[in-house]
């Protein structure tokens, strides 16, 4: 393993070993996957993994992040977030996650504390601060720690690692809550979301691995990653998405030329919108 990568770790784990005890924020991804194994190494039984459970996640990422606990040994405590109650939030402002994760690391600290766990860490990495990001505002002003960031981890060394030490999600693609899908401005339903939740779902199905379907009224922005972005000159796979598509309550179904990145929904956004 190169030299960065053991000292990276030694390092993580040496900030997560001065905690003590520590609640992690997990929702099943690649970095928080990582967080959690790691410190589950260090810290044993002291270690606490929190799960939102809501319509604006998949429900698939939550199983997944459930079984990986079971797995493992790891408590696993599930909360029933509660982002749709708040008419800040389903409004989508553009600080639209600094509301969620407000109310969600709330809820954490306040279950954490019943076990004496005073530590609530997220799974940021340094990559994460390259896009806007309202919720990492949240984080600051609550003192929730983000270790990977603190050890300068990227996504790069994320997988590696993961990938050495045997975890399932070293190869996993990036996600995001399904809110993200939805232009700033369009008011976000339980409807809403079910229909790109299954839209995405259908092409996971197909076997597209990258894929965001991003909302826009009638019509679905459909992003895979740029490999995958020639499957499309196949007719029978259009016409099949288009009439699927059409049957989860989409009038269009459209290709984003570009293809998948990250934050996309951020592009309209100037200084100014992104400050607030």
């Amino acid at each position: 393993m190169p030299m960065k990568y053991r000292n990276s770790l030694k390092q993580l784990k040496s900030i997560i070993e001065k905690t003590g005890s520590l609640a992690v924020a997990y929702s099943g991804g690649v970095d928080s996957t990582f967080l959690l194994k790691v410190a589950h190494d260090v810290l044993k039984d002291k270690v606490i993994a929190f799960t939102a459970r809501s319509a604006i996640h998949p429900e698939r990422e939550f199983k997944q992040a459930e079984e990986f606990s079971c797995q493992s040994g790891i408590r696993h405590i599930v909360i029933q977030s509660k982002e749709l109650e708040m008419e800040e939030f389903t409004a989508n402002p553009p600080n639209r996650c600094y509301l969620c994760k407000h109310s969600l690391f709330l809820q954490i600290k306040e279950i954490a504390a019943k076990y004496h766990i005073q530590n609530i860490a997220e799974g940021s990495n340094i990559g994460d601060l390259d896009d806007y990001r309202p919720g990492m505002k949240a984080i600051e002003e609550l003192g929730i720690i983000s270790p990977l960031q603190d050890a300068g981890f990227n996504k790069n060394a994320i997988r590696k690692l993961s990938k050495k030490i045997g975890l399932p999600t070293w190869n996993k693609q990036s996600s995001a809550c399904l809110a993200s899908r939805f232009p700033y401005g369009e008011k976000i339903t339980r409807d809403k979301l079910t229909m790109v939740d299954k839209a995405e779902q259908y092409l996971i199905d197909l076997g597209f691995r990258q894929v965001r379907v991003r909302y826009h009224g009638d019509t679905a922005r459909i992003e895979v990653a740029e490999a995958e972005r020639r499957k499309f000159f196949n007719l029978k796979l259009m016409n099949n998405i288009y009439k699927k598509f059409g049957q989860i309550g989409f009038i269009y179904s459209s290709l984003d030329l570009q293809g998948y990145r990250t934050g996309s929904m951020n592009e309209i956004l100037d200084a100014g919108e992104k400050s607030i």
